[in-house]
């Protein structure tokens, strides 16, 4: 009888917490919200500098509105293209899980949203949380087409850290005084490098240093003792950026979009695509002090912005004090040179992982790929269409394949509905020809092939993909950022990547998640992912105008087994070539 009673209780238990467990399951679904937004993508005149432009803008926004969601809900955004030019927009770290057609890149994974059209996105957010953002993604509209995208965590999911009551996106940007795309068509004529940003800007504006700018400087009001979270992004189009806050330390606790294990720095350093999570105590003497930005440029002799975007972070008490004229004007942080190398490897090296992780060991796909520029002989020397060195036109390439965006199909509807002609699945998985990546490259290796090469990955693979930049033209750090997927960045170091020694110094243990990571200049990275997300998906440098001369490749995940290992079938407003 004991027994029978024993036995009774014990399935009671089962049946209680089974019901528990089930409730609890079921609530996580049921507290999932689907978001509704609706993006006009439309000139607006926007004043900067002392000069008004006519601005494609979203929503008549600039920087455009900023999307705040938790994990596990889903976003429906519906576009219309009210201006002028193409466009596509992209949510930029979202894996988008089966569903390449969110993705955004254009003639990728769909073609672009063209005038007076309309295209509507819809995706799920899968187990991500912490700060991404969206931006367009064709041509250089990017300049001024983003917005801050926030995944908080589900009801009642704890943050790893003391998460403060109040946060501040900042999304570093670039502002160009004439029309971007004006820019971008000047370089592609003359095959030159591409005339500097004017200004960079914190949310939209240029800050107390830039003529004209004064009165709209960004302002962060804070309590003395008070902690907030600054939510940072680097939107700019063409610059890695040093950050930092005059006589506050942040501790890192987030970047893109996944946490890290907590540190202390005085200065950040994000290229474009990057965010980072800071969490800042105001425990100085009540003042106003300049909340900074300015260029890490590591290519040699090539024209940068050389100037400083501010905000400012105002002590309440301190405010007051200014109302009577009694403020001293805000300290100015000491940001690193533009070149300082150390201080970018240094900080980037901090980042980890906050436990161990589950890193990909048995390595189906062992990739080696080469990054940079080159240089195409012109037709005619001497023209203004050969304004790039010594009679050449800019160029770039991975694996000396510079890459071709198709015009008439995007590569995911051509891979789908099965057309061809569009794309070869041939790209290399190692460089054709071996040489001394970082010394001196003999001049016949400088011109890359053109070519719409994609490299067809298994579903479920480990992948590991070594990055080496090149000295053809210039060592330079490229952001390098991959669609639908992040990856584990196992190591990096300087000079040619060794087979033999460094992958005895990879970290398996913690190391960080990111969807975009630098390769060190005249230096390599390596990560590794399971390709674990079928469909085609861009791999690019994330400074558009590398994008724009081919340094950029696609990877084609094939279909697993079963539909939940398959890319869904394509939304049927679906926009048209």
């Amino acid at each position: 009888m004991k027994t029978s009673n024993l036995t009774l209780k014990r399935l009671c238990s089962c049946l209680l917490l089974g019901l528990l467990a089930f409730l609890a399951f079921f609530a996580s679904f049921s507290a999932a919200e689907t978001h509704y937004h609706e993006f006009v993508v439309q000139a607006k005149p926007v004043r900067r500098l002392c000069r008004t432009h006519n601005t494609i803008t979203v929503n008549g926004q600039f920087p455009g509105p900023n999307l705040e969601v938790r994990n596990g809900d889903s976003l429906v955004i519906k576009v219309t293209n009210a201006a002028r030019y193409n466009v596509t927009i992209h949510w930029h770290g979202l894996r988008q899980l089966r569903n390449p057609w969110a993705d955004g890149p254009e003639y990728i994974t769909q073609c672009p949203i063209q005038p007076g059209a309309t295209y509507t996105y819809r995706f799920t957010i899968q187990d991500q949380e912490g700060t991404l953002w969206w931006h367009a993604h064709s041509r250089w509209l990017r300049a001024t087409v983003y917005g801050a995208l926030i995944i908080y965590p589900k009801l009642g999911s704890p943050y790893p850290f003391s998460m403060p009551k109040r946060e501040v996106p900042l999304l570093l940007g670039e502002w160009f005084d004439r029309n971007p795309l004006d820019v971008q068509k000047l370089a592609a004529f003359t095959g030159g490098a591409p005339n500097a940003s004017d200004a960079y800007t914190i949310n939209g504006q240029p800050g107390d240093l830039y003529r004209c700018s004064k009165q709209e400087t960004v302002r962060i009001p804070v309590d003395s003792g008070e902690s907030i979270l600054l939510r940072i992004i680097n939107s700019a189009l063409n610059q890695e950026l040093f950050f930092s806050i005059a006589n506050h330390r942040l501790t890192v606790v987030s970047a893109d979009a996944s946490y890290t294990k907590p540190f202390t720095t005085r200065v950040l350093m994000m290229g474009p695509g990057q965010t980072t999570d800071v969490l800042l105590t105001a425990d100085q003497p009540p003042a106003h002090y300049y909340v900074a930005a300015r260029v890490y440029e590591t290519a040699q002799n090539a024209p940068f912005d050389n100037t400083t975007t501010t905000a400012i972070l105002e002590y309440k008490s301190a405010a007051c004090s200014s109302k009577k004229g009694q403020s001293p004007p805000p300290a100015l942080p000491l940001l690193p040179a533009f070149n300082d190398t150390a201080t970018a490897t240094a900080f980037t090296a901090q980042i980890k992982s906050p436990s161990q992780v589950k890193v990909p060991t048995q390595i189906d796909e062992n990739l080696f790929f080469i990054v940079g520029l080159g240089l195409n002989n012109c037709t005619v020397p001497n023209s203004p269409r050969c304004q790039g060195p010594n009679n050449t036109r800019f160029a770039a390439s991975m694996n000396n394949v510079s890459f071709v965006f198709p015009r008439t199909n995007s590569l995911m509807q051509a891979y789908y509905n099965g057309v061809p002609g569009v794309f070869t699945t041939d790209f290399p998985p190692v460089p054709l020809v071996q040489f001394d990546y970082t010394g001196n490259v003999p001049r016949g290796l400088w011109t890359p092939r053109r070519g719409t090469k994609l490299y067809k990955l298994k579903y479920g693979s480990n992948v590991q993909i070594v990055l080496q930049d090149t000295s053809i033209v210039t060592t330079e750090d490229h952001p390098m950022h991959l669609h639908g997927y992040h990856f584990y960045v196992i190591g990096s170091g300087f000079g040619n990547f060794n087979p033999r020694t460094d992958p005895a110094k990879f970290n398996l243990v913690d190391p960080p998640q990111r969807n975009t990571i630098g390769t060190p200049p005249g230096g390599w990275v390596a990560i590794r992912f399971v390709a674990d997300n079928p469909g085609v998906w861009l791999m690019h440098c994330h400074l558009d105008s590398h994008l724009a001369l081919g340094l950029s490749m696609a990877f084609l995940v094939e279909n697993g087994k079963g539909p939940s290992q398959s890319v869904i079938p394509p939304p049927a407003d679906l926009p048209r070539c």
